[in-house]
């Protein structure tokens, strides 16, 4: 397989790299950026735990080669935060608890990003199925559905 160029803007910043044609962005972003928020975890996209947005979307990074983030716009969950603090969405993880070992958590917050940014919460039982492509073996979900209901809240949703 060849290698070909690519340029991204990850995270507010522009990287140019060469790159195997079969590389997946995860292992783009983790082991040629060392931006190891993003997961390795199911490697066949059932887990969510490599979640990132890709142009403002959620997408699983085990899922796409890194080419195909040629050109575009990715956030990992290193450049969500404001360079002062925390997005409203990882204080709400904080105050409700939710999270325990913290694992899956960088790909919930990244999902839930897009779910309150795309104003998809309704109801607890509405968010719990929109959360269906992401696992958790610790929390229950429970706390990580008041999470995200706290962080609706707050937006006006």
């Amino acid at each position: 397989m060849a290698d070909q160029d690519i340029t991204v803007v990850i995270n507010n910043e522009t990287v140019s790299a060469r790159v195997a044609s079969n590389r997946l962005l995860r292992e783009f972003i983790r082991e040629d950026l060392g931006l190891t928020g993003t997961k390795s975890a199911c490697e066949d996209g059932m887990c969510g735990a490599c979640s990132v947005h890709l142009d403002g979307d959620v997408v699983k990074s085990c899922l796409i080669l890194a080419l195909e983030a040629d050109g575009r716009t990715l956030t990992t969950i290193e450049g969500l935060a404001p360079t002062d603090g925390l997005h409203p969405v990882q204080e709400a993880m904080i105050n409700n608890f939710g999270f325990q070992c913290g694992f899956c958590t960088p790909g919930f917050i990244m999902t839930i990003v897009d779910i309150l940014d795309k104003e998809l919460v309704e109801d607890p039982d509405s968010l719990r199925e929109d959360l269906v492509g992401n696992i958790c073996r610790c929390t229950g979900y429970t706390r990580i559905v008041a999470a995200v209901m706290d962080a609706a809240g707050r937006r006006g949703q």
